[in-house]
Formats: structure tokens, C-alpha cells, sequence
């Protein structure tokens, strides 16, 4: 049973997206989602730019550890699948900075056959990336002695949110495709 200070709390969150107990919650965690993010993106910038000088968005710095992962060569649509992108246009564009910097290279042609795989550089860049990473977040996180536990279970509440959102987002997609 809430007790009156919480049911308190509730009802002052409520408004035209929070309406009731489950419109608070779920809000409150879009809110949290969307600060975290915009915090992430800030991080992996901020960090890239500390080892590299680069001006970099987060985003581009995703893009180039991606690239780098398992020391794969990617395609594009492997690109978009990994990180769950659509807007395939700013990927591009992200892929034209990271080659104009040597970070990654371009092989293959046509449309299908176009691999991205990092350079020796660009992987020089995401082994000084991982090692400031490892010096400054996971040694953060280390003074939350129960972040270890906590994010495994913060991780699976994600993955779920992401596919309620993924059908979520077809469903809605019809409501203005209906003309």
C-alpha cells in the first residue's frame, strides 16, 4: 500500500504524458533515458577528444568502435543494424569524417560490397580511447559498489524498453500512413 507522502509524489508528476501510476514511471524513465544519453554522448565525444584532439559527436565515436569491433570489416547496413540507426544520410556523413581523418578506410564498390574497417590509426585511437575509458569511467564506477549489479539488471530493462518502443513506433507508424 503507497503511503501519503508517495501517492503525493505520483500525483505531482501527473500531466498530459503521466496521467497515472504507469504514465509516472514510464516517463520518469524516458526522462532518465534521455539525460543518460545525452550524457553518454557527451562522454564518448569529450573522451575521443582527449586522445585525439578530434572534434567529434558521440555518435561518430560509436560509429568508429563499431567499425573497430572483433576487427571486422562492416558494411553500412551492418552499421545501421549495430547501432540501430535509420538515418542512414548522418551515418554517411560520419563515415566521410572518420575517413577524411584516417581513422578508417573504405574498400570493395557498389552498394553492397562497400566495407569500413578501422586503420592503424584508428585503432591506435580506440586503444588509447579504451584506455582513458578504463582510467576514468570503469574506475568511476567503482565507487558505486552496487553499479556491477545494478547494470545488468539496468541492461535488460533497456533491451525490454527497446522493444516496446520498436513495436510501439510500427504500430504508431500506421496512424499517419493511413491518408
Amino acid at each position: 500500500m503507497k503511503s501519503e507522502k508517495s501517492k503525493r509524489a505520483t500525483a505531482s508528476h501527473h500531466w498530459h504524458l503521466a496521467e497515472d501510476d504507469l504514465g509516472v514511471a514510464l516517463t520518469d524513465l524516458e526522462y532518465a533515458v534521455m539525460r543518460t544519453y545525452e550524457s553518454f554522448v557527451r562522454w564518448q565525444a569529450e573522451c575521443l577528444a582527449a586522445v585525439t584532439g578530434a572534434v567529434l559527436t558521440g555518435q561518430e565515436n560509436a560509429l568508429l568502435h563499431v567499425i573497430r569491433m572483433h576487427d571486422q570489416p562492416k558494411t553500412i547496413k551492418d552499421l545501421l543494424h549495430l547501432t540501430n540507426r535509420q538515418d542512414v544520410p548522418n551515418v554517411q556523413y560520419g563515415l566521410r569524417k572518420l575517413l577524411k581523418m584516417g581513422f578508417i578506410e573504405k574498400q570493395g564498390s557498389g552498394r553492397a560490397g562497400v566495407y569500413y574497417e578501422a586503420t592503424a590509426e584508428g585503432a591506435k585511437v580506440c586503444d588509447d580511447y579504451a584506455k582513458l575509458r578504463k582510467k576514468l569511467l570503469l574506475e568511476g564506477a567503482k565507487r558505486y559498489p552496487a553499479f556491477r549489479q545494478h547494470s545488468h539488471s539496468a541492461g535488460a530493462h533497456l533491451e525490454l524498453l527497446e522493444r516496446l518502443y520498436e513495436s510501439v513506433t510500427r504500430e504508431a507508424a500506421t496512424f499517419h500512413r493511413r491518408g
